[in-house]
């Protein structure tokens, strides 16, 4: 399925990149400066970097949070922030027009037609208001003659591209009724559908499944392929940079540290910097490696000497849709179909799947977050028999961690303030006792207690993570729901965040409902794996039991999907599915499709 070969897909890259370098670039930059003012003046973000684009290139561009990659990209747009940020010198030359010349109006008949963008956040990059398939057609239409009709073709024709399934309904949905991993689609869907001679993709994979990942990726190497389109690539992932990249940037602290072959960076990095990357990259089989055969805390399967933490028997979670003249319930989101599975004291079960499958659903009606039938419990308490006051209780055991740290905090509170809280909320102890135990928070997660009075906007991404970490440790749960907590993160910070997790479990015995996409980091974190798919559960084990011999076909394929980080095993293609995504929406009455459950886990699973 995979397709993957060595010598041949190596000596593919050298003839490939031996032809793009022969050719006249399509985008030049050349000692390109960018400057941001602030209180303390002005500084330097990106400093004299150059470089060429080759027509039907993918050239990469890698490094930490801050160190300058996505305001290249917004300087190429014409879209810094202005007055803040400005370009201070150097040029930048699509074939042979001056960008930096070029005034408003004349840039934006280029931006979206000649040079497109897919930004990392799609919820602030597609408008709230608007349905998708008036934004969709609108970029089509600014840009064409094509009457409104074939507008509306050719953005079904783009939603299609991207395998968003019920592609003509979707037009009529407005961004929030879309998953985090579909309003990524759309905005893939939205930069293609024109067919741009360059295409510039800023973390465009962070959101999505392995699966879709993989077909997004052999999307754009499809428009390649066809239209010679050429691709700056942004990404923190360096299994994506092994499986697209003919030549890799890499930058720290706003300039380029280096730069060269894909395969040359892998195979003999000459940056220190370069090799701190690599060596945090996460890799199927290497968190395997010299751990316990239970897992990765060499815990066992089901340990029948203590109680569990949470215990979820039969959950349903289903979200009505109204329709038809009277507004009428007609059809249901079937999200989560007999969901049963326990967590242990001190245990990482770790619920992967796809973009969709219920993974996030499950996790905020253990939170509390979402109505729901079945049963849950925690510490052996029925929530569902609990008054407010014991649900109020409960909830000091359960706490989340989400992936969006910066959505997660209020941007007006000191984050000494966030982190404390909690503490309020539940009367816990005086205001200097509080103050204690959140400075020996900060500590604990690797922040100094002087940061306490800084604002959220104030830390970096990877910072604002443990920031959270400590605000969920503050009540000194029992459980943390780990909702993509690390798929935002660069590899080095990331590999950062797992060691603090697993230092964290250790030392507070603290259990993990750890929810990911990353299958490389599920199997570095985890004791035990259930893998979902539209709702359900159709595979669990532990984490070498699944990872090793994964039964069910639809494991086998996650586990597949995994970019390698090495250019010299990349796939020759992706197998993409033949048939369409199924949907989780269905009328009243109409029952969900029995899915068969692989257990190999040996026991205490309670099949739907």
């Amino acid at each position: 399925m995979s397709g993957r070969t060595e010598g041949g897909a190596k000596e593919y890259r050298l003839r490939r990149v031996a032809v793009l370098m022969t050719a006249a670039p399509i985008l030049t930059v050349s000692n390109l400066t960018v400057s941001v003012r602030g209180e303390e003046g002005e500084r330097e973000v990106v400093s004299d970097l150059s470089f060429a684009l080759q027509s039907g290139e993918t050239l990469c561009i890698v490094g930490e949070s801050g160190s300058g990659k996505s305001m290249t990209s917004l300087a190429i747009m014409a879209l810094l922030p202005r007055p803040a940020a400005r370009i201070k010198s150097g040029t930048i030359r699509l074939g042979d027009t001056e960008l930096t010349a070029l005034d408003e109006g004349r840039m934006r008949r280029i931006r979206g037609d000649r040079i497109a963008m897919i930004f990392q956040e799609p919820m602030t990059s597609l408008n709230p208001v608007l349905t998708i398939g008036r934004q969709l057609m609108e970029a089509i239409e600014a840009h064409t003659a094509l009457p409104r009709n074939e507008a509306r073709r050719k953005a079904i024709e783009a939603l299609n591209a991207v395998r968003i399934p019920a592609a003509e309904s979707r037009l009529k949905q407005y961004p929030h009724e879309l998953s985090g991993g579909m309003r990524q689609r759309v905005m893939i869907a939205m930069a293609l559908a024109l067919q741009p001679d360059v295409l510039i993709a800023d973390e465009p994979t962070t959101a999505l499944d392995v699966t879709v990942q993989g077909e997004v990726l052999e999307l754009l190497r499809d428009l390649q392929r066809e239209n010679g389109t050429s691709v700056i690539l942004i990404t923190h992932d360096m299994g994506v940079v092994a499986e697209m990249a003919d030549r890799v940037i890499i930058m720290r602290h706003g300039r380029m540290v280096e730069t060269g072959r894909a395969l040359d960076i892998f195979a003999r990095p000459r940056a220190d910097y370069t090799r701190e990357l690599l060596a945090a990259v996460p890799r199927i089989g290497k968190g395997r490696e010299g751990g316990a055969a239970g897992g990765a805390t060499g815990f066992s399967s089901q340990p029948e000497t203590s109680r569990n933490v949470a215990e979820v028997r039969d959950l349903h979670v289903r979200f009505d849709l109204h329709g038809g003249f009277f507004g009428r319930v007609d059809r249901r989101v079937h999200a989560v179909e007999g969901v049963s599975f326990s967590i242990a004291p001190g245990e990482t079960l770790s619920l992967v799947g796809e973009s969709g499958c219920g993974k996030s659903t499950t996790a905020k009606a253990i939170a509390g977050l979402v109505p729901y039938t079945g049963g849950i419990a925690i510490n052996g308490r029925d929530l569902a028999s609990l008054g407010a006051a014991g649900r109020k209780a409960a909830r000091r055991d359960v706490q989340m961690i989400f992936q969006d740290p910066y959505a997660s905090l209020d941007p007006r509170m000191r984050v000494g303030d966030l982190v404390a809280e909690p503490l309020v909320i539940h009367r816990i102890g005086d205001s200097d006792e509080r103050q204690a135990r959140v400075a020996a928070l900060f500590e604990r997660v690797g922040l100094s207690p002087e940061h306490m009075d800084r604002y959220p906007h104030e830390f970096s991404g990877g910072q604002r993570q443990r920031i959270c970490i400590a605000r969920a440790l503050a009540l000194r749960p029992k459980l943390i729901v780990a909702d993509e907590s690390v798929s935002a993160l660069d590899v080095s910070v990331q590999a950062r965040v797992l060691r603090l997790l697993k230092d964290l479990q250790r030392e507070f015995g603290v259990a993990y409902l750890f929810i990911s996409h990353d299958m490389a980091v599920v199997e570095n974190i985890s004791d035990r794996v259930a893998v979902m798919y539209l709702g359900q559960i159709v595979e669990m084990g532990t984490r070498d039991q699944v990872f090793s011999s994964p039964g069910h076909p639809y494991t086998k394929r996650l586990i597949e999907a995994v970019p390698v980080p090495e250019p010299a095993l990349r796939r020759v293609r992706f197998a993409r599915l033949d048939s369409e995504i199924p949907s989780a929406v269905r009328r009243v009455g109409d029952a969900p499709p029995k899915l068969r459950l692989q257990d190999i886990g040996g026991g205490h699973l309670v099949a739907a």
